[in-house]
């Protein structure tokens, strides 16, 4: 019979915890609650035949950003309106105008699609906030960049204006798959300051939409996995076999790069390093230093992906032991509101022109970065028994990583393999149970 001490009932209760959010948080974010990408239409101007909007795209994602290619939106007009002009973007398709105009409008398309320009774009097709290829900022790392903008000359209607209705079936790619955006509605008209802040105007009219994410329908396996290991243990934990898929058993099948040079007649966007756990990004955490006042963990995040790179990344830590005080010495690095979540949550993302780009493989290594993170003992609650020096959670660019069993963990010499295999026995159980129970 095992018999379980206090802190390895604690421990258990921690499972349970960390079990249920990575499978909540598929569905619903408990560290983000907020998190959305919010689409504005502001009629701010009226033409004879339609009116002129301003299109906002606001990211308010504390910790998932849009990289590049960057953002695409696309909808459906309700009538038969057509884009006259547009500034600040462009619409990927012109469609079949039969618009009897001296100039030809820019987009007639029922189902239009923008996307924003280039840094290099000219001064007169510019609007606040557009021309970053699309990209977008986290909210919780660069709010001003986390904000977008065109405008359009919308045409094709009468003066009827309290008839204009709203543009429906709102699509956006963030530059993939993974977003699903509400009705657009009807909302208060936008407020801004003008003069210095000495007079306030509002749009005519304002039409809201939000987007939110869910990762199943970005990815249907992981894209992230979890190593550890210790300075008081030999035993590396490796990331769980198979954790973003299973290599195909056919070796001479194109599902991965084993050794030699990369083949050319293959997309090396597909590409990974072919590895046990088949994950494009590994995130190691390794426990470096027991010091009186502090300890001391590094971590690496290596690209295995050899067709991809990672630009403006940002790596999210759940840990109870990251309230006291946190120093990333190689990273940037800030603490995200937990309320309701019972570890504390650390956000860490590059430096400028020193390590923001995470580089892809090559033939030879994988690309990686590194800091060490300095962290303020707790007396009351720091231990390096039952697992606790490791993350509950690990996040990569918003996405959840896979993380081993903890009956895998390496632990202190003085673990007894008896104890710890009836113990496992019941994290599994409990494991299993919390998974199936918390299907959403």
């Amino acid at each position: 019979m095992v018999l379980f001490t206090p802190s390895m009932q604690r421990y258990l209760l921690m499972l349970l915890l960390s079990a249920a959010a990575s499978r909540i948080s598929d569905c619903y974010d408990p560290l983000d609650p907020n998190g959305n990408i919010t689409v504005t239409f502001d009629i701010f101007k009226y033409n004879n035949d339609g009116y002129v909007a301003r299109v906002s795209i606001r990211n308010y994602h504390q910790y998932r950003h849009v990289e590049r290619p960057g953002w695409k939106l696309g909808w459906w007009w309700a009538r038969e309106e057509v884009i006259l002009a547009i500034s600040g973007g462009v619409a990927t398709k012109q469609g079949e105008c039969k618009a009897s105009t001296d100039e030809k409008p820019h987009c007639c398309s029922p189902d239009p699609e923008v996307v924003d320009l280039a840094p290099d774009a000219t001064t007169d097709s510019r609007t606040d906030g557009c021309c970053h290829d699309g990209v977008l900022a986290a909210w919780a790392i660069d709010p001003p960049m986390s904000y977008s903008s065109f405008e359009i000359t919308v045409g094709n209607l009468d003066q009827n204006r309290t008839g204009y209705l709203a543009p429906l079936n709102l699509t956006l790619t963030a530059p993939g798959p993974g977003y699903t955006c509400g009705p657009v509605r009807e909302a208060p008209p936008t407020v801004s300051s003008v003069v210095g802040g000495r007079r306030e105007e509002q749009v005519f009219r304002t039409w809201k939409s939000e987007c939110t994410y869910s990762s199943y329908l970005s990815s249907k396996t992981p894209v992230c996995c979890v190593s550890l290991s210790t300075f008081y243990s030999p035993d590396i934990t490796p990331c769980p076999s198979c954790s973003c898929g299973c290599r195909i058993a056919d070796q001479s099948a194109n599902s991965c790069i084993s050794e030699g040079a990369i083949p050319s007649n293959i997309p090396e966007a597909e590409l990974v390093k072919c590895t046990d756990h088949m994950c494009p990004l590994r995130i190691h955490w390794h426990i470096k230093n027991n010091y009186v006042t502090h300890w001391k963990v590094k971590l690496t995040v290596s690209n295995y992906h050899y067709g991809r790179n990672y630009s403006n990344w940002n790596v999210v830590v759940q840990h109870p032991g990251l309230g006291r005080s946190l120093a990333a010495l190689g990273f940037n690095s800030t603490m995200l509101p937990t309320t309701g979540v019972p570890e504390d949550a650390a956000l860490l993302w590059g430096k400028a022109f020193y390590n923001t780009m995470l580089l892809q493989a090559d033939e030879y290594e994988v690309g990686s970065v590194t800091t060490d993170l300095l962290l303020q003992k707790d007396a009351n609650s720091f231990t390096l028994s039952n697992g606790w020096g490791f993350p509950r959670r690990i996040y990569f660019n918003g996405e959840n990583c896979q993380m081993p069993l903890p009956d895998a963990y390496p632990r202190l010499p003085n673990g007894g393999p008896g104890r710890r295999r009836g113990l496992f026995l019941l994290i599994t159980l409990l494991y299993f149970t919390c998974t199936m129970c918390l299907g959403c």
